[in-house]
């Protein structure tokens, strides 16, 4: 075992991070955290990883999920084709393999939803392959120590940092915790901007910090103009003071969801006043929307599919728009 790797793992054990989900003894709650924590912090992950494992707390339960508790269950965690991916991994589990995660990463990445990063946690963490991690975190680290090129968003400089890193993880003894440390050194030490390089225990050969360079590793993604979309969305209300909502439209990302309906999709009139403008930033756009409180001109305008009058809009499945619009803006 190499001394950076002994000086790592020492440097976990003594300070390693208390998450619900480690040391859990069941793979499937493990499992359920990585999905989650892609793309998410971990402060953003721990109420949801709580409140998801108490609303299906088996494989089997999952597998036999509805969309509106699945979707309420991960409501405001973004990135929704993970939950759909959860259900569709877990029937699988349950047809193929008595409800069990396969017990390797090239198993694990067979199943929906699961990729390099996380067939390679979850096979680590639960089953010990000596198979190592490369998220951001991890390129972040090595790319910094080892002065390496290349935009480790694509497969390429991923794949070749992992074959670097192999060995490392097959003679460490430990391949779950020298994954978390990699994980938390990133995270709390090797952070993109203003790095604590006093405190890292791979300082010593790292050749960034020798060099002052830390802010040039990993190289910056290109930046890009984020289109912009306009819309406008309705707090409609009746005579009973129920809220209309519309279903998303669509199969992908909010499909389930349910929001606030613009007025080109009602296929009845109503008066409206503007209250507001709701601001959102996605990744591929910017969003911004004209917030308007209206009445039906009809008393009780018949509704076409995919729309409800709802008593209790905080039961359904809302999208993050709807939710933040209806706190800033609640229905008279």
């Amino acid at each position: 075992m190499e001394p950076w790797v002994a000086d790592l793992l020492a440097w976990y054990r003594s300070r390693e991070r208390p998450m619900p989900w480690r040391g859990h003894p069941d793979p499937y709650a493990v499992w359920v955290s990585e999905i989650m924590l892609q793309q998410t912090q971990v402060e953003t992950v721990r109420p949801y990883f709580a409140r998801f494992l108490a609303a299906f707390p088996t494989v089997a339960d999952l597998a036999t999920a509805d969309d509106e508790p699945l979707l309420k269950a991960w409501e405001g965690l973004g990135y929704y084709t993970r939950a759909r991916n959860l259900r569709k991994a877990a029937q699988r589990l349950v047809a193929e393999h008595g409800g069990a995660l396969p017990r390797t990463a090239e198993g694990l990445r067979a199943l929906p939803g699961i990729g390099d990063y996380t067939a390679a946690a979850v096979a680590s963490i639960c089953f010990g392959e000596p198979v190592p991690v490369v998220d951001g975190n991890v390129a972040r680290v090595f790319a910094r120590r080892n002065l390496l090129g290349g935009d480790f968003r694509k497969p390429a400089p991923r794949r070749a940092l992992a074959d670097w890193l192999s060995p490392h993880i097959a003679a460490c003894g430990d391949p779950a915790a020298f994954n978390q440390a990699m994980m938390d050194l990133g995270a709390q030490v090797c952070t993109p901007r203003g790095p604590r390089c006093g405190v890292c225990p791979l300082r010593p050969g790292c050749r960034a910090a020798a060099r002052g360079l830390q802010a040039d590793f990993p190289a910056p993604p290109p930046a890009k103009a984020l289109p912009e979309r306009t819309g406008t969305a309705l707090i409609l209300c009746d005579a009973q003071g129920r809220l209309l909502l519309a279903k998303h439209p669509g199969e992908r990302l909010l499909a389930g969801f349910w929001e606030l309906p613009a007025p080109e999709r009602l296929p009845f009139r109503v008066r409206a006043r503007r209250v507001g403008t709701y601001r959102q930033t996605f990744t591929h756009f910017r969003l911004t929307l004209d917030i308007r409180a209206a009445k039906p001109l009809a008393d009780s305008p018949t509704l076409p599919e995919g729309f409800r009058w709802a008593d209790d809009p905080a039961a359904l499945p809302l999208t993050t728009a709807t939710r933040k619009i209806l706190a800033a803006h609640p229905p008279a």
